[in-house]
């Protein structure tokens, strides 16, 4: 099992025939993943060849679902035209759009995600990595060959803590990986993975990596609380953060004593979640509770 991407979605890429386009399709090929076409208006009727598979390209995304039955879509393109090509996405009724670009007006995402709820359309994204189910489908650019299938569900706001906790928990693996992005405003939040993990049957742990800046961690906690039963594990980048600086995400920004990763631990723990210093130490108490959970199950 798995959370939104599975060996049976089929993947359309916006922007493909672009130099992070073409680089990533590779990438998601290779992974397995289930590309079958691309959009770029003025290449319509073209393919691509990537190694041993040619990749058609098609008009608009519509062109692309009828020919082919595409329910996901990766965005690479510009961010002046990310919002047009999302709402071409969920005009389509594309059941899944993951948005990669960064650098999106903020007035867009908002604009965009707002439409694509109403059109039923699920945004990861955007400035994410994506997402991956190993071992079945990776929408995105997050390394594939980093980790293996496995019980642990991992949602993160950060890329690169991302791929660090996939490779640190490598030799027990995970059901699905999902990069939420960074940005003041997102289409999917961690309580949406929150709740689709626990009501994955092989999700056993869920391991929900935040930041600075914000309160969705704090909103994620009172969730942990009140609906989910599984264990959690969390990391809070942005201890050493200096106040009212930007750090890395555009969403990443401490004002006052709101935002803060000290108030963003103490709000999960005071929900149960174990939260690590480092994530080495996440990586450490996500294999200690594995453990204890085992070791009551065979008691």
């Amino acid at each position: 099992m798995a959370i939104y991407l599975t060996k049976e979605s089929k993947v359309l890429v916006q922007g493909m025939t672009g130099g992070e386009g073409m680089k990533h399709t590779r990438r998601m090929l290779a992974a397995g993943t289930d590309v079958v076409g691309g959009v770029n208006p003025r290449k319509a009727g073209h393919s691509v060849d990537f190694d041993d598979r040619a990749v058609p390209v098609f008009g608009s995304v519509r062109e692309g679902i009828e020919a082919t039955g595409a329910d996901v879509s990766v965005v690479f393109v510009p961010p002046a035209f990310a919002k047009a090509a999302v709402v071409e996405a969920a005009d389509a009724g594309i059941g899944l759009a993951v948005v990669i670009t960064e650098g999106i007006p903020v007035h867009d995402s908002v604009a965009f995600t707002t439409y694509a709820r109403a059109k039923g359309t699920r945004i990861v994204g955007p400035n994410c990595p994506g997402l991956i189910t190993p071992g079945q489908s990776n929408a995105g650019i997050i390394p594939a060959d980093i980790t293996k299938p496995g019980r642990i569900g991992l949602v993160s706001k950060s890329g690169t803590l991302t791929y660090q906790l996939m490779y640190e928990l490598r030799d027990i693996g995970f059901s699905t990986c999902v990069g939420i992005g960074g940005d003041p405003v997102v289409g999917t939040t961690h309580i949406d993975c929150l709740a689709a993990f626990q009501d994955d049957p092989d999700t056993e742990l869920i391991v929900l990596i935040g930041e600075i800046g914000g309160d969705a961690e704090e909103r994620a906690a009172a969730y942990v609380r009140d609906h989910v039963t599984k264990p959690v594990i969390g990391y809070i980048a942005g201890f050493t953060a200096p106040e009212g600086k930007t750090m890395g995400h555009a969403g990443a920004i401490v004002s006052g004593s709101s935002g803060t990763a000290q108030a963003k631990k103490e709000a999960l723990e005071a929900a149960g979640v174990q939260v690590g210093g480092t994530p080495t130490e996440t990586a450490r108490l996500v294999l200690a509770r594995l453990e204890a959970e085992r070791d009551v199950t065979h008691s």
